[in-house]
């Protein structure tokens, strides 16, 4: 979005219907491992890499939405357990704190400073675009306000 670079290009997941059959755990079970790891803390993204790696009862889930029918931010909705603000505001809030504090420290580092200006600039969009659905309709960044709500 900033640069003028064209992106690279990623895998994509392989193609399937059905979850494979060396990983037959159920539905109930991959749910409620969900909702475990969130009370403990851990977002959307590291809960499947966890399935993943770990699984359930010893039974790695290759993809929660082939086992339960459901995304794991759904699961997280629908026992309430989901964060109180989305994954990808909250990775850019991180990184616009982290950015601050290095560019107060550092007033002569120019791109920096532009990078800051640019993770802001995309946190505001962000924010345009949960409003009223995900966050709060009054919701506004600022640096003060996020490193209360990142703590």
């Amino acid at each position: 979005m900033h640069t003028r670079r064209r992106g690279s290009s990623s895998s994509d997941k392989p193609v399937a219907d059905d979850p494979p059959e060396w990983s037959d755990v159920d539905a109930d079970d991959v749910e409620a491992r969900v909702v475990e790891l969130a009370d403990q803390g851990h977002s959307p993204s590291e809960i499947g890499l966890k399935l993943r790696d770990e699984g359930v009862k010893g039974t790695p889930i290759p993809d929660v939405s082939l086992a339960t029918g459901k995304k794991v931010t759904e699961i997280l909705d629908d026992n309430d357990a989901s964060p109180d603000l989305p994954e990808d505001l909250r990775n850019l809030m991180e990184r616009a704190v982290r950015l601050r504090e290095h560019v107060e420290d550092n007033p002569q580092d120019a791109q920096n400073r532009r990078a800051l200006q640019n993770a802001e600039s995309k946190i505001r969009r962000l924010v345009d675009y949960y409003r009223g659905d995900k966050i709060d309709e009054e919701f506004r960044y600022s640096y003060d306000d996020a490193v209360e709500r990142l703590e």
